[in-house]
């Protein structure tokens, strides 16, 4: 048997190195290198090949198509559905509802499935399945932590999806690490994958996040897998956001919307009804913008408050759901090009809803709201705002201005302020103005 050895492992890119340093040398990131004990293989075994080499002429595109998961939200963000012999990564906050969407993804799936609970007993797995009225005679229940009889498992069940809750917690005895480690999780992670190609399989494994969020373990972990999935909200309220942070099979743009309710998590069709829901009109400070989340156009309310800074204190600027430098480089624009007062204002940002947006269209909202809120006057009620702010004050166009206009028509806005290069709208249900800068658009918009 061959003797343990102590390596130093970097938590980033999961780089092994014989002592530790301060910084790690293959990606060079500081204090990322934690002590692990391995235990290498006494004979390196070769077996035989997986595959043979295809023309790719000869290849049918049709084997690897996404299987629809009957969970529209999720289908959405994974173009389709599960990829056969996919592995999917689906991180989350504790409770946010990963283990819940996974059970009504499990009990929806059409063949035998495995749920491999690492973390809970099978009986509280039960319990929850019957919650969600998602107890299901093709779905196996398997409480178990150690990997090898995970895998026997697979092997005697024969499932066609698989899902491991959660990989932080499966070991490998033969691996000479603690659970959680990082050798385990990349050890067991690369097994698994190995397992999903060689079956023809999808795999889905829950992975716990750190204090900051990100994917808790090597971040080789997300670079062995073909999906990220994101599991967003605040846990003591009902919205709950799925984002694709990498997909290999589609685009990483698109945006899942689930509420919690009694039975689980059920999709949210109109998520801008939810978002203008609770909105109060005339108050200042607040504005309304059409945003694209992938081909989904979403019309939020944008919220701002100014307060005076104490003498020598600095200003404050806090954001929610807003980008915190992007909202300090719009306040630079508003003092300096459109000369609003902001240099001495405490400055509080957010969207309503809990939603978090990134995309440039959201500029010409936020501004219009700060701007609002200093002078104490309100928007007009059936106004809509949307354009990139550039650094010299002016207004860029942003792309799918016609489904963006379209979105806010259907709500019942009759006006939009938007760059003057942005191409018309159909129809005559909502009225354009057009502005090329930042001042004209606030002069539009009643504010100066």
């Amino acid at each position: 048997m061959a003797k343990a050895k102590i390596e130093h492992v970097c938590s980033d890119c999961g780089a092994s190195h014989p002592k530790w340093a301060g910084q790690c040398s293959s990606c060079g990131q500081w204090n990322t290198l934690v002590e692990e004990v391995a235990v290498p293989a006494d004979v390196a075994v070769i077996g035989p090949a997986s595959s043979a080499p295809t023309l790719i002429g000869e290849i049918d595109p049709r084997v690897g198509r996404p299987v629809a998961t009957g969970i529209g939200e999720l289908d959405r963000v994974l173009g389709g559905g599960i990829v056969p012999g996919s592995v999917t990564l689906l991180g989350g906050e504790p409770g946010i509802g990963k283990s819940t969407i996974l059970l009504q993804l499990l009990a929806q799936w059409t063949g035998p499935a495995l749920y491999v609970t690492a973390e809970e007993s099978a009986q509280q797995v039960r319990l929850r399945a019957e919650r969600l009225d998602a107890v299901s005679d093709s779905l196996w229940l398997l409480a178990e932590t150690t990997l090898p009889h995970v895998l026997a498992a697979i092997d005697d069940v024969k499932p066609e999806i698989v899902v491991i809750d959660s990989i932080q917690t499966v070991h490998d005895p033969a691996i000479g690490s603690a659970p959680g480690s990082i050798t385990q999780v990349r050890g067991c992670a690369q097994q698994l994958v190995n397992v999903a190609k060689l079956r023809d399989i999808p795999v889905v494994l829950v992975g716990h996040v750190t204090k900051d969020g990100s994917l808790a373990g090597p971040r080789v972990l997300e670079h062995l897998v073909d999906t990220v999935l994101s599991f967003e909200g605040d846990r003591h309220h009902a919205l709950r956001l799925l984002r694709a942070a990498k997909h290999r099979f589609g685009p990483t743009s698109e945006l899942g919307l689930f509420e919690m309710a009694g039975l689980g998590l059920v999709g949210v069709p109109d998520p801008s009804h939810l978002f203008l829901g609770d909105r109060r009109t005339g108050v200042p400070g607040s504005s309304i913008a059409p945003t694209m989340e992938g081909h989904r156009p979403i019309v939020v309310e944008v919220q701002a408050l100014t307060t005076p800074a104490p003498p020598n204190v600095p200003a404050r600027r806090t954001a929610l759901g807003i980008d915190g430098n992007r909202l300090g480089l719009l306040l630079a624009v508003l003092q300096q090009r459109a000369r609003v007062a902001v240099q001495q204002q405490d400055v509080y940002a957010s969207t309503v809803g809990g939603v978090r947006l990134v995309e440039p269209g959201l500029d010409l909202a936020v501004c219009l709201a700060i701007a609002s809120a200093i002078s104490d006057r309100p928007l007009p009620s059936d106004l809509v705002a949307f354009g990139e702010v550039g650094l010299g004050g002016e207004l860029r166009q942003v792309a799918h201005t016609p489904r963006r206009l379209s979105e806010a028509a259907r709500l019942g806005f009759t006006r939009v302020i938007a760059p003057k290069n942005s191409p018309a709208p159909e129809g005559d249900s909502i009225r354009m103005i057009r502005v090329g800068t930042l001042p004209e658009a606030l002069a539009a918009g009643g504010l100066i």
